[in-house]
């Protein structure tokens, strides 16, 4: 799972509602659950939703608090294709994207920021990242 969040300090100023907007009208047949939790400091605990790019469906999940958003079960370069569009259609301009993966969190690894570069340059980071995370040999 890669994890992508605003730098420290930063906010995205992410909504659900803004997300499913922009989700929504790129294939309204793919699935958003806001999942509405009566529990933290917003109303509803997660929005999971599935996106299709370049012909590959993936799945995913975003928080509020803390703010991010997550895409599962894919390879590096199908991450950076889904960081590509955070960065075109999530991220404010200005703002920096930094990224982990669920092995990385658990190992302690620091966040890393998302080079502003084109997809092969951003999947070689993220196979760096696996490599040094034990994941890959």
């Amino acid at each position: 799972m890669y994890i992508f969040t605003p730098a420290d300090g930063q906010t995205w100023g992410l909504t659900y509602a803004g997300l499913e907007a922009l989700l929504r009208p790129r294939n309204p047949a793919e699935f958003i659950r806001i999942d509405e939790g009566t529990h933290g400091p917003v109303t509803g605990t997660s929005t999971d939703f599935g996106i299709t790019l370049d012909d590959e469906p993936m799945e995913g999940m975003a928080l509020l608090e803390p703010e991010g958003v997550t895409v599962k079960d894919v390879t590096a370069r199908s991450a950076a294709a889904f960081a590509l569009w955070l960065h075109e259609s999530v991220v404010p301009a200005g703002s920096t994207m930094v990224f982990n993966t669920e092995w990385g969190v658990e190992d302690g690894f620091p966040d890393t920021p998302v080079p502003d570069a084109p997809r092969p340059r951003i999947a070689a980071v993220f196979r760096a990242h696996l490599v040094n995370a034990g994941d890959l040999d």
